[in-house]
């Protein structure tokens, strides 16, 4: 007995589940919850009056909103059909009048509006110093302007 060795059992186990997924039983009859009702709102003691926020005043205004349309004198003369950014050039169909290199141009849009003097201007990648109406045209502007933007002529 005093050289009996003790054995180990051997805890076997459970294999993996296979592949498949359990199939879960739908029971009975699930009964649903009712919804939590919210505690209607307190009412105020009648022939009390509750104090209303005070508003504050608006600050009147100072100066008008400028003009959104061509001004007094001002012709339009075509429209920005493209803009390239890295070159800062306008593409610009031109509907009437002509325009030539040393005008004043007005860019109007949705968020543009500027005015430039007209330095130079390509049809077909050649420099021009005028161009009439029908004509496309690159024109060098100063700040962004956007496809649509109506480009007006201002009067010397």
């Amino acid at each position: 007995m005093a050289a009996a060795k003790k054995r180990k059992a051997k805890v076997k186990r459970k294999k993996a589940p296979s592949g498949k997924p359990a199939v879960r039983r739908k029971s009975a009859a699930l009964k649903k919850k009712a919804p939590a009702r919210k505690p209607a709102p307190r009412r105020a003691a009648p022939g009390k009056k509750t104090a209303r926020p005070s508003r504050k005043p608006r600050p009147a205004a100072s100066a008008p909103a400028p003009a959104r349309g061509p001004l007094a004198g001002e012709v339009r003369v075509g429209v920005v059909t493209h803009y390239f950014g890295h070159l800062s050039v306008a593409a610009v169909r031109l509907e009437s009048g002509s325009l030539r290199v040393g005008d004043t141009i007005r860019v109007l849009g949705h968020t543009s509006d500027f005015r430039q003097r007209v330095d130079s201007m390509q049809v077909e990648h050649q420099s021009v110093s005028e161009a009439s109406a029908g004509q496309e045209i690159g024109l060098r502007v100063t700040e962004h302007a956007r496809e649509h933007d109506v480009v007006y002529k201002v009067p010397a």
